[in-house]
């Protein structure tokens, strides 16, 4: 399976509390959530539907998951959605030491050797593994090269506070670019995949 990820950001690289303002997104005193709610057009939100329909299966990081599962997983409203049936029928695996009684259905908590569990799922025949949102949980498979392909979904407001997708130290990382457009609302879709190590201009 190819391991593709898909991120809504916004300008100054935010991805916390894109899509409402609850109790697990003010963490940190943020105070912001909601940024990407009627944020895009249409032809986005289809683009986005289609992206989970077409999954193979879903891996998640603790905190993204428990979101999803007491959202898509649970309200019947969103479980009919076509994202929440891509959700509830493929399989799903959570990278967590401490998550030990999973609520949804067909959920698979990953311990022990993440990098070895990560890349013996990549080996099995099939589409995407896909992962959404998980910020810590993106980076370390960036950083461990195990993102075959990254889709940012760049919403066009500066937040100024905020988890950020990338910190302000870290790897550095080239990448290609795959695929770009931007819709109606200015919101961009970009699909990277990575390329090693940029190169860097010499004296």
């Amino acid at each position: 399976m190819k391991l593709t990820t898909m991120t809504q950001v916004t300008l100054d690289g935010v991805m916390q509390g894109n899509g409402a303002a609850s109790d697990e997104d003010r963490r940190n005193g943020f105070e912001r959530g909601g940024w990407a709610r009627g944020a895009g057009d249409d032809e986005t939100r289809t683009f986005i539907t289609q992206t989970y329909q077409r999954a193979e299966a879903f891996l998640f990081g603790r905190r993204t998951y428990e979101l999803f599962a007491g959202s898509w997983g649970s309200i019947d409203q969103m479980r009919a959605h076509p994202i929440g049936v891509a959700l509830t029928e493929a399989p799903k695996y959570v990278a967590s030491t401490t998550l030990t009684a999973p609520r949804w259905e067909d959920t698979t908590v990953l311990r022990g050797d993440l990098a070895a569990a990560v890349s013996e799922l990549k080996a099995k025949p099939g589409g995407e593994l896909q992962v959404h949102g998980s910020g810590a949980l993106t980076r370390w498979l960036l950083e461990n090269d195990l993102v075959d392909e990254m889709t940012l979904i760049v919403i066009p407001v500066i937040l100024g506070q905020g988890a950020r997708l990338f910190p302000a130290t870290g790897p550095d990382l080239a990448l290609d670019l795959v695929q770009s457009r931007v819709d109606s609302k200015g919101v961009t879709i970009q699909v990277y995949r990575p390329a090693g190590r940029p190169r860097y201009a010499t004296a």
